[in-house]
């Protein structure tokens, strides 16, 4: 009973300092506390009154460990194990292989106990993502109406959400566009469409990637009471760097299309399209694809659609936008055009990355 009480009294008697991570600075300062983790950049170190302290990492001259540390070198070894300076190096002592000799200069990364937790979970986490994660995407919306001599409203809303996981990416995206005219007192319907669709896209390899749709739309004009697209095939990465992607590919696709005067066609369609996408600069960015679906049913026959926007970022999450688009039947229902454009502009509020 003596002896517990006497070792506890000594223990008592110990400096707190003593039991605590230290670094010793070039210019001679120290700091004491749990080291959190380090960079080529900065030393993180939480001290019992400062609370978490960042060093430049330059600044550096020693450092010292109570705590076991994971230490990653530039030379891809990870050790752990406490730190001690030893002849102007750092020795950490291990408790499988004993005690290794490394520099300041050849340590890449340190992570406490809890960090590498962090971390390794972090790391799994990529390896293996939820569904949830990695989502971003986007809202746009423009508005356009007269009042007076001329009533008319215009109203054009889209949407994107874009899951762009590692080896993986989710697509899911949706435009509208409604307008109206008063010429006479009578409200006129002058545009009403609505379009949508889902893409999945997964990689191969590196480059190559297979792809599958399914798109969705309506067209009053059109007399286009839906029309559903679902197709699939194989693509390619030409270009994928930090600030441009451009891809290519092709494949097939089974066409419905249902219109209001009871006519409904079903048709193969071969696929074959492009699509880039393009950082111009730190706050301006322009995207566009084009898809070519040639009938494999009727010869000779044909659909394209071609989408494209420019955008500028006002804000983290606001943005002003330009969209065009464009959707061509080569032989359309009689009484229909074969060509419908679409110009709107108006506000993009954006959320996530996505990559957007």
């Amino acid at each position: 009973m003596k002896r517990l009480t006497l070792v506890t009294a000594v223990i008592m008697l110990v400096p707190s300092s003593v039991l605590a991570d230290r670094i010793t600075l070039k210019n001679g300062d120290q700091l004491t506390g749990d080291i959190i983790k380090s960079d080529e950049k900065a030393l993180v170190i939480k001290s019992e009154f400062a609370g978490e302290v960042s060093v430049q990492w330059a600044a550096v001259d020693t450092i010292s460990s109570t705590q076991t540390l994971h230490v990653g070198l530039k030379d891809g070894q990870t050790i752990v194990g406490t730190a001690t300076p030893t002849d102007g190096k750092v020795q950490l002592q291990t408790r499988e292989a004993g005690p290794i000799l490394t520099t300041k200069d050849a340590i890449l990364v340190i992570r406490s106990d809890k960090e590498q937790a962090a971390y390794d979970a972090e790391l799994d986490r990529l390896r293996h993502p939820h569904l949830t994660d990695y989502w971003g995407g986007f809202l746009d919306a423009g508005l356009s109406t007269t009042k007076g001599n001329s009533d008319t409203l215009s109203f054009a809303l889209g949407g994107k959400a874009v899951r762009a996981a590692p080896s993986d990416k989710i697509t899911v995206y949706a435009n509208s566009i409604f307008a109206k005219s008063s010429p006479t007192g009578t409200s006129v319907t002058t545009a009403h469409a609505i379009s949508g669709g889902i893409r999945g896209d997964l990689n191969l390899k590196p480059r190559l990637f297979v792809f599958g749709f399914t798109d969705f739309e309506f067209d009053q004009f059109q007399k286009l009471d839906l029309r559903n697209v679902v197709g699939g095939g194989i693509g390619y990465h030409v270009v994928k760097t930090q600030h441009t992607i451009f891809d290519v590919f092709g494949g097939g696709a089974y066409d419905q299309a249902f219109y209001s005067t009871g006519v409904s066609l079903r048709s193969g369609e071969a696929v074959v399209g492009e699509e880039l996408s393009y950082q111009i600069s730190s706050r301006s960015s322009f995207s566009e694809r084009l898809q070519f679906f040639p009938n494999v049913s009727i010869t000779g026959q044909y659909r394209t659609t071609f989408d494209s926007t420019v955008t500028t970022r006002i804000s983290n999450w606001l943005n002003w936008q330009a969209s065009f688009v464009d959707r061509y039947v080569s032989n359309p229902i009689p009484g229909i055009k074969k060509n419908d454009l679409l110009l709107t502009t108006g506000i993009r509020l954006t959320y996530g990355k996505g990559g957007l």
